[in-house]
């Protein structure tokens, strides 16, 4: 079987190094570039099936390295997951929303971030569920009836609450937004009474009772779904 090709555009030679290492133990083929220039040059010539971004790199930064691959026919396909520090979170939200996938926080766990590798490559090649049913613990969705339901009782959402619940739960793993869900449920014909996101979320939170921890927080970004497994 072919290894998954993975880039990784970080101007940091220790922290390109270390996750190089980890990488190539876990069976990807891995290179890296240490400018935005270059990077971009190199997933021209050779699409990875991963992009590691880090924002603050030199020739041109992870923002607009992004912007290009997402702009371009050819790459906009390939996911995205950004290293950041805390102090770019604004960035970072930019970043998703230009189409990258996923970020890390420096300093990172090496095996924190092999498992966000794991998970946006898993779901990138996974199309929306083909099924109209998704489990995840004691909970079900039923897709085509917008019923969701804890064991066998049915739990009443708003149509918002359901398309809040359904994005996340197809996407498993994948930060989304505030701005990205809200985009989400306009384009889903739902309308949304309060445009504040959080409100939706709060409500859909009591509704799923006081032991549902799927939706996770992600702080000064947005939300995310747990995986079950």
């Amino acid at each position: 079987m072919q290894k998954q090709k993975i880039l990784l555009i970080e101007d940091e030679e220790d922290i390109a190094a270390l996750i190089k290492l980890q990488a190539e133990m876990a069976g990807y083929a891995f290179s890296v570039a240490y400018d935005g220039l270059n990077g971009y040059e190199t997933l021209q010539k050779q699409p990875p099936d991963l992009l590691i971004l880090d924002l603050m790199i030199p020739g041109q930064n992870g923002l607009d390295v992004c912007r290009k691959v997402k702009a371009n026919d050819a790459l906009k396909h390939i996911p995205i997951i950004m290293i950041s520090a805390k102090s770019e979170e604004t960035d970072v939200v930019l970043g998703l929303e230009l189409g990258a996938d996923d970020y890390v926080t420096k300093p990172f766990s090496p095996r924190v971030l092999m498992s966000r590798i794991k998970a946006v490559l898993r779901r990138n090649n996974e199309d929306e569920p083909d099924e109209k049913r998704i489990e995840f613990g004691e909970y079900s969705i039923e897709l085509e009836t917008y019923i969701v339901k804890k064991k066998n009782k049915t739990i009443n959402l708003t149509l918002s609450e359901f398309g809040i619940l359904r994005r996340l739960a197809i996407c498993p793993g994948k930060v989304f937004t505030r701005n990205q869900l809200l985009d989400d449920l306009q384009g889903d014909n739902t309308f949304v009474v309060d445009r504040n996101i959080d409100v939706h979320i709060a409500a859909l939170r009591k509704k799923l009772g006081p032991h549902f921890d799927f939706i996770e927080t992600v702080r000064g970004v947005g939300y995310r779904f747990k995986r079950d497994d």
